[in-house]
């Protein structure tokens, strides 16, 4: 878990709660520095302000729900407030603190690999907000499947939210891509730390797949993907099923 001066998500989205200030901070391990124009406003946002793939991929949610890395709350508090029975864990405690001021009764300290220490089984896992990319890597993305499927109900799904790196012209982009290409490394596996006034989380991966990639991946984990639900830009949720054994 996050210690304090590492957590510097945490701080972002408390101090936003508490003042409306506040700018997420992005540092690529090449030296690419990206500052959101959206984040962290979007954290906080209600249900009709919500992107459109956003709002149709709460449509797929049944039963117990689970939504891993829920930020401030935004997905797991519309769910509560819809009837879902839905428990939201994190990695950063301040994320979590802010979740229970706004109301929401069920969150844990825990990070998305180590959903086997919850009781109990799930019916929707959600990934959204880009959060497949909690999945780090091709073989530990295929691990946490693996993990995943024997702590879901027999029909349960996946909903995750993930960005095609390939739809760029951006030059630092490609350019990035291909170093990780010669390093052995996914295209889209992105070495990355959140940055907030003195705060820095440590360096981390974080994964970005291309459709083709996603079904790649997920083939032969126990899931496979029924479909996709598509937006204008590069970015996209995958409805992603339970086969059978």
């Amino acid at each position: 878990m996050l210690g304090n001066s590492e957590d510097a998500y945490g701080h972002l989205i408390y101090d936003y709660f508490r003042k409306g200030l506040g700018q997420e901070i992005v540092e690529r391990d090449d030296g690419l520095i990206s500052v959101s124009k959206m984040l962290p406003a979007y954290y906080f946002a209600q249900f009709r302000h919500w992107k459109e793939r956003d709002r149709r991929a709460m449509r797929f949610v049944r039963g117990r729900a689970l939504d891993l890395g829920c930020g401030a709350g935004r997905v797991a508090l519309y769910l509560q407030q819809s009837g879902f029975d839905i428990l939201g864990i994190d990695v950063s405690p301040l994320a979590l603190r802010v979740c229970k001021r706004r109301g929401l009764k069920k969150v844990r300290l825990l990070s998305a690999a180590r959903i086997n220490q919850l009781d109990g089984k799930f019916d929707t896992l959600l990934m959204l907000g880009n959060n497949f990319g909690l999945f780090s890597s091709f073989r530990r993305g295929r691990a946490m499947l693996k993990s995943f499927y024997g702590k879901t109900t027999q029909d349960a799904r996946i909903i995750a939210e993930t960005l095609d790196p390939y739809k760029t012209k951006d030059e630092a982009h490609l350019a990035y891509q291909r170093r990780n290409r010669r390093r052995g490394r996914m295209s889209g596996q992105v070495r990355i730390r959140v940055r907030y006034r003195t705060y820095k989380t440590q360096w981390f991966d974080y994964l970005l797949v291309s459709k083709n990639e996603m079904r790649r991946m997920v083939r032969g984990t126990g899931w496979y993907v029924q479909r996709f639900l598509n937006s204008p830009g590069a970015q996209y949720i995958a409805i992603i099923g339970k086969s059978a054994n």
